[in-house]
């Protein structure tokens, strides 16, 4: 970090402690207010200012502590020590565990020699740069079950492909994150439509099938999947992702993150360890411990879920009923004994070289894990100054405009999963507020609910504070600055035609033809990314 940065940072902190201590000492209050915003909202602009994430993140948990604490020393050491950081740490235990375990398959598959193996199959038949991006997209689409899963398994497989064709590290963490919250927000099997069926609370509907029927207005999630597509067809980049891209291109230099620095001279990352038998592993050895992994991972959510019901029900109450925390953790160590067992008995690897992979797969994952720690805390801190009550009297004054409603629930999402780095959360505060505002007999109800979860999504998936945007850094090996400001300009993109969108579906609901602005916004995002070609073409000319 700079030292520029850095004093802007000191700067930036200074103020706003001085700031919240007169704001205080003047009678001024910070719970359920605009306030409520701030400590996420500073820590996303020094991150995006210092291009450091870590102390950023620190910063917004200190302000958010202090704010809580009214000012009080020791309540805002407290607030950071027991209301934060130590609850993260024990909220988080499952994923935290659920990481370790992938980033030890991934070392477990390097070092047998499979990934090598792919690498060499996908040059062989997977030929042009377009290819490798709609294999990437698929593989994505494919692994619906849950974000996570999907942040993680696409970028172990998909890397040596993208490698290949030079396709930069932040560009193969864009098509993981685009493929990932919003794909599982379109599923009806899934641990987010599990989510979003809990916060429902509708006389008429159950939660699952209030999902699916707000499915096709999913604005955001379904533009970005036609978007990515296009974006590939096309092969052009723009904003700063062009940047990476043509480096990759020029130079080879696909900017993957360096984690060669380490204490134990002994212990070597994934990266520096090759193969341990570079000739013996085969495809399969691929295909099957990532088949192992989504089987076992499948059943380990079922499995919860079916214990919460009491062992009855069907395999959508399950998936309504689990918890990821718990299930994805179960299914994955089972997985790894499997995988472990398989390699040992293949002869690719020895004991002693799997248990190696321990070590190594725990390091590769530390960088997510601390940022995921920190962000979960500022998400802490978020929910202590109740912002959900600062949202519910915002909405309540919107109530006037009908039609405009649907796009302004978006917008309102999208600020709000930005600023506190989850989607489940936001839906979670504004699904009830949204059903209070659209009845359930009007058109724009569905469209009312689809705008929330769009929006949840948008702010979700474009968030530096975000879990899934933290994991799609950690699955492509990536800087995570560098891979939100390199998404940005094509997140921001897709939101302002949903925005659109969004306004003529309340208009167009006026006659009852809500159902046009989908096709709509299919044809709109089609025709800004021709637009947007041109444009970056007479650019390249100039």
């Amino acid at each position: 970090m700079k030292k520029k940065s850095v004093l802007i940072a000191g700067i930036i902190f200074v103020i706003m402690i001085a700031v919240i201590a007169i704001v205080n000492a003047t009678g001024g209050t910070f719970v359920a207010t605009f306030w409520a915003l701030v400590p996420p909202f500073v820590a996303i602009i020094l991150a995006l200012i210092t291009k450091e994430a870590y102390s950023s993140l620190f910063i917004g948990i200190v302000l958010g502590a202090f704010m809580s604490a009214n000012c009080n020393f020791l309540g805002t050491v407290d607030a950071i020590t027991v209301d934060a950081l130590s609850t993260a740490v024990a909220d988080n235990a499952g994923i935290f565990l659920f990481l370790v375990i992938l980033g030890i398959v991934v070392a477990l598959v390097n070092k047998s020699g499979a990934s090598r193996a792919f690498g060499e199959w996908a040059q062989k038949n997977i030929k042009t740069k377009t290819g490798a991006m709609l294999a990437t997209f698929a593989l994505g689409v494919l692994i619906f079950i849950d974000d996570y899963f999907n942040c993680l398994t696409v970028g172990s497989v998909m890397s040596p492909v993208t490698d290949s064709k030079k396709i930069s590290r932040v560009k193969l963490a864009y098509l993981i994150d685009a493929t990932a919250a919003p794909v599982c927000m379109i599923a009806p099997v899934s641990s987010w439509a599990a989510a979003v069926s809990g916060c429902v609370e509708s006389e008429t509907y159950s939660g699952i099938s209030l999902f699916i029927r707000a499915i096709p207005y999913n604005f955001y999630s379904i533009l970005t999947l036609i978007f990515i597509i296009g974006l590939a067809i096309l092969g052009y980049d723009y904003g700063k992702m062009s940047e990476f891209e043509v480096k990759a291109q020029e130079t080879g230099d696909l900017s993957i993150l360096d984690t060669t620095a380490q204490t134990d001279k002994n212990v070597r990352t994934v990266e520096e360890e090759g193969p341990a038998n570079p000739h013996k592993g085969k495809l399969f050895d691929l295909i099957i411990p990532i088949v192992v992994l989504i089987v076992l991972c499948v059943w380990g959510l079922l499995k919860n879920g079916f214990d919460s019901l009491g062992g009855e029900g069907s395999f959508v109450d399950a998936f309504s009923e689990t918890d990821a925390y718990v299930g994805l953790p179960w299914g994955s160590i089972l997985a790894l004994v499997v995988i472990v067992l398989y390699l040992v008995v293949r002869k690719v690897i020895s004991f002693e070289e799997a248990m190696e992979c321990v070590p190594q797969g725990f390091m590769a994952m530390v960088p997510a894990i601390t940022i995921l720690t920190l962000a979960t805390s500022l998400k802490a801190m978020t929910n202590a100054l109740e912002v959900k009550t600062f949202v519910a009297a915002m909405m309540e004054n919107a109530k006037g405009l009908q039609w405009a409603l649907p796009a302004i629930v978006f917008i309102v999402a999208c600020v709000i999963a930005f600023a506190t780095g989850t989607s489940w959360g936001t839906f979670g505060i504004l699904i009830p507020i949204v059903s209070a505002v659209f009845p359930e007999t009007s058109g724009l109800f569905f469209v009312g609910i689809s705008a929330c979860l769009a929006g949840a999504v948008c702010g979700d998936h474009c968030s530096p504070i975000s879990d899934t945007t933290i994991m799609s850094s950690a699955g492509a090996h990536c800087n995570h600055i560098d891979h939100v400001s390199t998404q940005l300009p094509y997140v921001i993109s897709v939101a302002g035609i949903s925005f659109v969108t969004y306004i003529l579906a309340g208009l167009f609901d006026l006659g009852g033809f809500a159902w046009l602005s989908i096709p709509v916004g299919i044809v709109l995002t089609i025709a800004f990314l021709i637009v947007m070609k041109k444009v970056t073409d007479k650019k390249k000319v100039a």
